[in-house]
């Protein structure tokens, strides 16, 4: 059993060295259990004598989310990054080793980057950097102005197991979630900052559309999912929270509560794989029958995008081509 912590916390805009703090503070409730309030039982007392061994962060948690043109002044590069995270282990007298999962933006050379780095604190220090791969620039969100896309998606081994991340809109395409299953995953790392929308419902649509996908890929792939989002306000829109833990059955083991802070606790069991997997063979079956459909991909891509075959159907303009029309 491998004891998880979703850190869901709520960043200082810009503040790296504050945030760096926050995280520290917030390790050191959680060992000597007080001033913790933990989303699935009540209390950080309730810890059994175990201390979590991977701690998982939101994404851009370092630097918060909202910053536009300001993320040049808080990027990492990945050294930098290496370095900060080693004093802030230092200052904990952790026990032992301990895993983390913790978003921030990147910077290599000139370019820029929505990342999340997996480090072994304590140990052989750096073992992945995910670069976001889809960016959204719609609706509030418009990061493909200010950064670049990542352009890969792998899982890689930990202490643990075979892992991998994805950065929230990542995982709402289900080819990243089925490459990283493909690869070996056991484990989907999920960092996300999601704005709340939707509040007809019990809970924020998006939280409830969270929850499902999670479950989705869970299932699908026999894995485990783990999401961590951001809580707090930027920029006037307010972050959900409602990070959760999903089984390789499609359950959720555990969910924290909407906007506030909270440190979700799960225990990942990764010997209940394989007989599930055996049970329900959805990956063996796409292992073996994708290959079969690559052409059709092939085809499919070579063809351009979904919008422009639709707009030669239709005699109109997409969206986009619409909007450039339009600002000439």
């Amino acid at each position: 059993m491998i004891r998880h912590a979703v850190l869901q916390l709520k960043p200082q805009k810009g503040h790296l060295e504050a945030n760096l703090e926050h995280i520290a503070q917030t390790l050191h409730d959680l060992r000597r259990s007080e001033g913790m309030r933990t989303a699935n039982s009540g209390s950080a007392a309730n810890l059994g004598g175990r201390l979590p061994e991977v701690v998982v962060l939101p994404e851009t948690f370092l630097s918060a989310y909202f910053l536009q043109g300001g993320v040049r002044e808080v990027a990492l590069t990945q050294e930098e990054l290496v370095e900060r995270t080693a004093v802030l282990f230092e200052g904990l007298e952790w026990p032992g080793m301990l895993d983390m999962v913790v978003g921030f933006y990147e910077r290599d050379g000139g370019t820029y980057y929505n990342a999340a780095a997996y480090l072994e604190l304590g140990g052989r220090g750096l073992l992945n950097v995910h670069r976001k791969v889809f960016l959204p620039t719609y609706g509030v969100f418009d990061e493909e102005r200010y950064i670049s896309r990542g352009s890969r998606v792998e899982a890689f081994d930990t202490r643990f197991g075979r892992v991998a991340t994805l950065i929230c809109e990542d995982f709402w395409h289900s080819a990243t979630g089925m490459i990283a299953a493909l690869d070996g995953a056991e484990i989907i790392y999920v960092p996300s900052a999601s704005p709340a929308r939707g509040f007809a419902g019990a809970e924020p649509s998006n939280v409830a559309r969270w929850k499902s996908l999670t479950q989705a890929m869970a299932a699908e792939h026999g894995l485990y999912v783990v999401l961590s989002s951001l809580v707090g306000l930027e920029a006037g829109k307010g972050l959900a929270g409602g990070s959760v833990i999903a089984g390789p059955e499609g359950n959720i083991l555990g969910q924290a509560p909407v906007f506030e802070e909270a440190v979700l606790l799960g225990d990942i069991d990764l010997a209940r794989i394989p007989p599930i997997r055996y049970d329900n063979p959805l990956l063996a079956d796409l292992e073996s029958g994708l290959p079969l459909l690559m052409p059709d991909l092939g085809r499919v891509m070579a063809q351009g995008s979904v919008e422009g075959r639709r707009s030669k159907v239709e005699g109109h303009p997409t969206p986009r081509l619409r909007e450039k029309n339009l600002s000439r």
